[in-house]
């Protein structure tokens, strides 16, 4: 077993914890604070990256769960996971930090507005995934039915993606569509910010993938030595 990892993986970690560094102290200490809505204007440097690494998650875990539908394989299984746990931990932090914003904009921490709504039901869609995938057992109907699972929270990402173009909404728009942009004393924050998430996001999923592969090894070796063990007994 190779306990060693990759030395890339070494300095995408460096990276991605020197990016987050960086980033609080560009949106903290530069970034000017927004005129309308104060300092709670700072959760976008986080709240939107944390929101793409969702997406990230989640639509590995749909496409993993595609590719095992079609060719059940180890790999598969164990990339579907990591994509769902990956998705939940920064979806979190976006159903966290979006209310807190709300409630500086709208006045009330939720509305039941086409993207929240979404968000959420995709959310619950893939925490059930991973309650099933830990509480169902190890055997193929349980990763069929998390796979269909997931490939079922692959649609709930496009809905999220096109409900505010579809139904409309107060959730702002304000790296794409008409919601102004970005000003561009504000840029450095938010890209780095957004580069180094995209960094931690590769970081974490190779992390989980390798913890997967490692607890298999780990297994087949507890079996081994169960049979080894049972040969020994039965030849005294």
């Amino acid at each position: 077993m190779n306990k060693k990892p990759f030395p890339s993986m070494l300095v995408l970690g460096s990276l991605a914890f020197a990016g987050v560094l960086t980033g609080i102290v560009l949106t903290f200490w530069v970034a000017p604070v927004e005129g309308s809505l104060g300092i709670v204007q700072k959760i976008f440097y986080f709240h939107v990256p944390s929101a793409i690494s969702s997406y990230i998650g989640f639509g590995l875990c749909g496409i993993a769960s595609i590719a095992y539908l079609l060719k059940p394989a180890k790999w598969a299984d164990r990339l579907a996971q990591a994509g769902a746990e990956l998705g939940v931990v920064f979806a979190t932090c976006v159903l966290i930090t979006g209310p807190l914003w709300g409630y500086k904009s709208w006045g009330t921490y939720w509305e039941w507005e086409p993207r929240l709504t979404s968000m959420l039901l995709t959310f619950l869609i893939y925490v059930s995934y991973l309650l099933l995938r830990q509480f169902g057992g190890e055997g193929e109907m349980a990763r069929k039915v998390g796979a269909i699972m997931g490939v079922l929270g692959l649609v709930g990402i496009g809905i999220i993606r096109i409900s505010v173009t579809l139904w409309g909404g107060v959730h702002p728009q304000v790296v794409t569509g008409k919601g102004g942009g970005i000003h561009p004393s504000m840029k450095p924050a938010f890209y780095t910010c957004f580069v180094a998430f995209m960094v931690l996001s590769a970081v974490l999923i190779w992390l989980r993938v390798r913890i997967a592969q490692q607890a298999d090894e780990i297994e087949s070796l507890h079996l081994l030595a169960g049979d080894v063990e049972y040969d020994l007994e039965k030849n005294q």
